[in-house]
């Protein structure tokens, strides 16, 4: 096992990683940026190291830097959690080349699925169901309206190398193609310095199905379980829960044996999720693999017992899983509201000094979120400031209790989405688990 791990992330996912880390034994090292030098996971570290200023770009994505934090405080392995450098295969390899073990797939997986269209060939090779699209990466508006042409409206352009909902553009008629093509390929530029573009037919109508994924290094790998992630604004999840509600018990098992067969397509190790559409008869379509710990990984924690950021730990350290597939026990519904400092309207960002802050406590509720008071939002990064998870015995008591435990938490300073969650879980279409993604 580790004696000591650089976490290269900020934020609730940087503080549950420093939390797992001191449950092992293992001393915790968080790489931070200026902005977040007094944040609640650098105080709770055993070490921490400023890698640069606020733009992310100078610190959080600054690959020299991050590996030079590593070696002098003498960490043997990088936590990326998620987002920023989580799927960068080139950091992988660096980490690799530099003796510092990637806690994550290897920069081969990372590479095969983070290319999504490479990655969309390689599921229809292992007999995966795809949603129609392009077979091959887009680099220009008339490759884009021939395959526009042939694929047939609606379409959604996608960032080749993207995630997290950007480089993405819903297009229903052929006038609004080149444009919609020119503004996906700018934004997947910028976001990820890889603007090459992809197109899948739009499924109207289709859940958003994504299944967690463990693989150690003998060949052993399970699935943890499906998780309906459908409710979305601009195409970022909002709501999380599992068991996926209304789901035929022969689609679910088909979306597990899918997963894992992707998964064994690429060798994977380490925690994966394998991401699907359901569209409204239940056929399933793979969409991409992300090679990273979700945001959305407590609610499978919450159904299953396992602890999936120490599963990440032991795995990169060489450990077997410990278990099969029927030892994995399901338990109950779990429910995750992301909350962000944002309007609950407008959904713009709400950035300032959180002056009261009050998270709601009792049974079957767990609060991830690196708030305190006083503490200022940062502009530079992402909104996300708490995750509220509940469990309970199904999805009626699930929902009840996110309702109670959202009435109870209070954020002062900052607007935030709580007044969204609570409109949603109120919505008839949402209640009955008859909503679709948008």
């Amino acid at each position: 096992m580790f004696h000591k791990i650089l976490i290269a992330n900020r934020g609730e996912i940087a503080l549950r990683i420093v939390r797992t880390c001191r449950e092992l034994g293992i001393r915790s090292v968080v790489a931070h940026s200026q902005a977040d030098a007094q944040s609640l996971p650098v105080r709770l570290a055993d070490e921490s190291i400023c890698v640069g200023p606020n733009d992310p770009r100078a610190s959080y994505l600054n690959i020299p830097s991050i590996i030079s934090a590593a070696a002098v405080t003498d960490s043997e392995a990088i936590h990326p959690g998620y987002g920023f450098l989580a799927e960068n295969a080139t950091f992988a390899d660096i980490c690799r080349s530099c003796g510092i073990t990637f806690i994550g797939p290897s920069p081969e997986a990372i590479r095969l699925m983070g290319d999504k269209a490479q990655a969309r060939q390689l599921a229809t090779q292992a007999g995966v169901p795809i949603v129609a699209g392009s077979e091959r990466r887009l680099t220009n508006g008339g490759d884009a309206l021939d395959v526009a042409e042939a694929i047939g409206y609606p379409l959604i352009f996608k960032a080749s190398a993207g995630g997290g909902g950007r480089g993405m553009r819903i297009v229903r008629e052929r006038s609004a193609v080149e444009q919609a093509f020119a503004a996906c390929q700018a934004e997947a530029g910028a976001a990820f310095g890889n603007s090459e573009i992809y197109c899948e037919k739009f499924v109207e109508g289709a859940r958003h199905v994504e299944v967690q994924v463990l693989g150690d290094r003998n060949g052993m790998r399970v699935h943890l379980g499906e998780r309906d992630c459908s409710v979305q604004r601009r195409h970022q999840k909002l709501i999380e829960e599992s068991p996926a509600p209304h789901l035929r018990a022969e689609t679910r098992a088909g979306l597990e044996r899918a997963a894992l067969t992707v998964a064994g397509a690429v060798n994977y190790v380490n925690a994966g999720t394998v991401e699907f559409l359901v569209d409204p008869d239940e056929a399933f379509s793979f969409i991409e693999m992300n090679t990273r710990i979700q945001v959305e990984h407590p609610v499978t924690e919450l159904i299953t017992g396992i602890d999936l950021i120490a599963a990440q730990i032991k795995i990169a350290a060489g450990e077997p899983l410990g278990y099969r597939q029927d030892a994995i026990h399901f338990d109950g519904h779990a429910i995750e509201c992301r909350i962000n400092a944002e309007d609950p309207e407008t959904f713009a960002p709400s950035a300032g000094r959180v002056t009261g802050w009050l998270p709601p406590g009792g049974f079957g509720v767990r609060v991830d979120s690196h708030l305190m008071v006083p503490y200022s939002v940062p502009p530079f990064y992402d909104s996300l400031i708490a995750k509220l998870i509940v469990h309970g015995r199904d999805r009626g008591e699930a929902i009840e209790r996110m309702r109670r435990a959202l009435g109870e938490m209070v954020v002062e300073g900052v607007k935030t989405t709580i007044p969204y969650h609570l409109k949603t879980l109120a919505d008839p279409a949402f209640v009955e688990g008859r909503f679709t993604q948008r």
